[in-house]
């Protein structure tokens, strides 16, 4: 397996940990809390925890894409890891929250890990990879600001 670069943000939010991490984890919600997404199917019960799974649809790069998602990782309310599988492809996206003297530092990192590929797949593969990249750093860095708005409003 090999891994694609990772994008790291982190947005500054006037809220309190608590709240961004109510905002985070209200899967339900989704929706209409994050432009980004067009729809969530929620496929577990009870509170967000390590196993709860969704399906999130979004449209990207004028597609659109349902792929499933799974927590992995839940600390409330400092971390959580999230990851999900698209074909042979494995993303992970790592939120992190920091006190702050004004809120909350959220910082979100995400990568990607793939099967080796190699001759005219890896060329192609990697220019795939770079325009994928930078649509998923627009698509985070609005996830980010929606997930500030929400939380400043709580």
């Amino acid at each position: 397996m090999t891994t694609t670069p990772q994008l790291r943000l982190t947005q500054p939010i006037d809220a309190d940990p608590a709240a961004v991490w109510a905002v985070l984890t209200d899967i339900g919600a989704a929706a209409s809390t994050l432009s980004g997404v067009d729809a969530v199917e929620v496929l577990t019960e009870g509170p967000y925890a390590v196993g709860t799974t969704w399906r999130e649809t979004r449209s990207m790069l004028g597609m659109r894409a349902t792929e499933e998602m799974e927590v992995i990782e839940a600390d409330e309310p400092r971390s959580t890891v999230v990851v999900a599988r698209s074909g042979d492809v494995l993303y992970r996206t790592q939120f992190r929250l920091e006190p702050t003297e004004r809120g909350t530092d959220l910082t979100m990192t995400f990568g990607a890990a793939m099967p080796e590929r190699r001759g005219l797949r890896r060329y192609l593969g990697a220019a795939l990879s770079s325009l994928g990249l930078r649509a998923a750093q627009k698509a985070m860095e609005k996830d980010l600001q929606d997930i500030a708005i929400a939380a400043a409003r709580r």
